[in-house]
């Protein structure tokens, strides 16, 4: 068990569980409206880094995806 009280398997589970909803979630407004978040274009993704990611959800999402790009990993996605 680890300190967050969860374990390895529930750990994993939850994991996989929020790559696959980033990996299904679309932009649901402006130029790419309907286009899978890990499919943005890299400046696009870039923009609201610099200028501040919208509250909620989607600016949670559209932050990990920004990391994935920037960082080189958009391979994560690519067996999903």
């Amino acid at each position: 068990m680890t300190t967050d009280g969860f374990g390895d398997e529930e750990r994993l589970t939850a994991d996989r569980a929020a790559m696959l909803k980033l990996a299904a979630a679309r932009m649901p407004f402006g130029k790419h409206s309907g286009m899978r978040l890990v499919d943005l274009p890299e400046p696009y993704v870039i923009w609201p880094a610099q200028k501040g990611f919208p509250q909620g959800e989607l600016g949670k999402m559209l932050r990990i995806v920004y990391e994935v790009k920037v960082n080189g990993l958009e391979y994560l996605f690519k067996k999903i």
